[in-house]
């Protein structure tokens, strides 16, 4: 009998806190809520210098993983790098991507090192890796689009580079690319 009042109890308190809306929303929701307000001022910026401020703020923003942890090793990687230290950013962004395989953020990091040592293979597939998990990354997508290009695959880099061109038409002259290559790709448009 005392299980099932027990038993009873605990439900009844289960049933209360699902049923009780939480007065604010979890900072995740939050923060999508502030990264989708910047993309929809981004779509309204008019030039690239009314653009920029706002590209950075929506970088800073992907870089909050909601992990202490990982932000902490996020900030220290930032550092080893500012210092010219390699090894231990790459060390760095390995355990992040290690113990948070879902944060695009450190897999982007990552790929821009492994890119900057000349690992080619690894930076796309860190790239790759962060593009799909945050496809609206717009500086991932360029990257890996430039790393298309640059082994050749013209319309693969072109359709990244569209993307960008969607989420950000200011960016790092993505429009000078984007007419370039389909140029290139799908010729003269008659």
């Amino acid at each position: 009998m005392r299980a099932f009042i027990a038993l009873a109890a605990v439900s009844a308190i289960l049933s209360s806190a699902v049923a009780t809306p939480s007065p604010k929303p979890p900072a995740k929701l939050a923060a999508q809520s502030e990264i989708d307000r910047l993309f929809g001022a981004l779509s309204k910026a008019s030039s690239e210098e009314e653009a920029k401020p706002i590209e950075e703020k929506i970088l800073a923003a992907f870089e909050h993983s909601g992990s202490p942890t990982v932000d902490l090793l996020m900030t220290r990687a930032a550092a080893s790098l500012q210092g010219g230290d390699a090894d231990t950013a790459k060390k760095l962004l390995s355990a992040i991507t290690d113990i948070a395989p879902d944060f695009a953020e450190g897999w982007h990091q990552r790929g821009i090192l492994q890119a900057a040592s000349g690992d080619d293979e690894g930076a796309m597939f860190c790239l790759e890796k962060a593009v799909s998990l945050n496809p609206r990354n717009f500086a991932a997508l360029a990257e890996l689009g430039s790393k298309l290009e640059e082994y050749g695959d013209k319309p693969g880099a072109l359709r990244l580079y569209r993307k960008v061109l969607a989420l950000d038409p200011h960016f790092d002259d993505i429009e000078r690319k984007v007419r370039g290559l389909s140029h290139e790709v799908e010729g003269e448009s008659l």
